[in-house]
């Protein structure tokens, strides 16, 4: 595409919401800056918002500054409105935001979820019949509160004028896509050499990405062995059926792991579980026995032991605190 500077700017609202991610906010932000500095030209337009107007703490400990509230930025409205979320989002999708996103997204052209922007978009009742996805740690959970979204696992998803991203990374690619399709490929690909960012697929699974950059140029089948490890927290299997699985001996699978990632492949499936479990603990009201079986242990006693073994603590003193 040559002619850059005849396509209208785009109006983004950026709603950001308490304990969201510095890296998901430049995520979105900073490609659009680099495409105006490419184009010599102010192509993109954004508003941080927030609930109140306030200043909005973030993850980092940082008080972002923001341009207007929410229900001030209707007149005019973005064409554009993303929301970003992070830590306790399920539990802000209620009150006033949820009438005041409804109100924002009325004007809006594209409506975009960062993260778990998910909650409070599928909360406005704006992801209905959609497809869509959210962070990889709240897959379950949002599938079990809002079966009416048809909820994938991808890194982002576009479908008709919703977008959502499951992370910064995603979302990077997400807003390059977004700048392509405005721009051309080539903008695109200029944007992305100057944060030296190889693009991935949307449609790839959040988690096999993770287990895949466990250790860049690694053995594939250590990828494919944590991603299915990934995929069987409640039902934890023998990991001598994990390296049939990959077309591996039990033996060899050891000695990938041992190589790779350091440590056993028992002992790391173990330790998906924990971590799975600490963050249940910490982010969710879920009682600590149906946290002990969605993480593959037979009892909320045994899931104690190992708790403590790894953290030096029981869950009840995370939960307290």
């Amino acid at each position: 595409m040559t002619e850059r500077a005849t396509i209208p700017p785009l109006d983004v609202g950026l709603l950001v919401m308490p304990n969201a991610s510095l890296l998901t906010l430049g995520s979105i932000v900073d490609p659009m800056r680099v495409a105006n500095r490419h184009l010599g030209h102010r192509a993109y337009r954004w508003r941080i918002l927030s609930d109140d107007g306030a200043p909005v703490p973030l993850t980092c400990g940082v008080h972002l500054p923001v341009d207007a509230a929410l229900a001030d930025a209707a007149d005019p409205p973005p064409e554009v409105l993303a929301v970003l979320a992070g830590y306790g989002a399920r539990d802000m999708a209620r009150g006033r935001i949820v009438p005041a996103l409804r109100r924002a997204a009325r004007g809006a052209r594209l409506i975009v979820a960062v993260d778990s922007g998910s909650w409070l978009l599928a909360a406005a009742g704006l992801m209905q019949g959609r497809r869509a996805t959210t962070h990889w740690e709240d897959l379950e959970d949002f599938a079990a509160r809002h079966p009416e979204v048809d909820l994938v696992p991808d890194r982002y998803v576009m479908d008709g004028r919703l977008l959502s991203a499951g992370g910064a990374g995603p979302a990077q690619d997400m807003m390059l896509t977004l700048i392509e399709a405005r721009h051309g490929p080539a903008l695109a690909m200029e944007v992305a050499g100057t944060f030296i960012l190889t693009r991935r697929p949307p449609s790839e699974s959040q988690r096999l990405a993770i287990a895949a950059g466990a250790r860049s140029g690694g053995d594939p089948r250590v990828a494919a062995a944590i991603a299915r490890m990934e995929g069987r927290l409640d039902t934890p299997e023998p990991v001598a059926e994990t390296a049939r699985a990959v077309g591996l001996s039990l033996r060899r699978l050891q000695a990938l792991f041992s190589r790779e990632i350091g440590m056993a492949p028992k002992d790391y499936a173990l330790e998906l579980r924990l971590q799975a479990a600490r963050r249940l603990v910490a982010d969710s009201h879920a009682p600590l026995s149906e946290i002990a079986l969605r993480c593959g242990f037979s009892a909320q006693s045994a899931l104690s032991r190992a708790y403590r073994a790894r953290f030096g603590e029981p869950p009840s003193a995370l939960r307290r605190r």
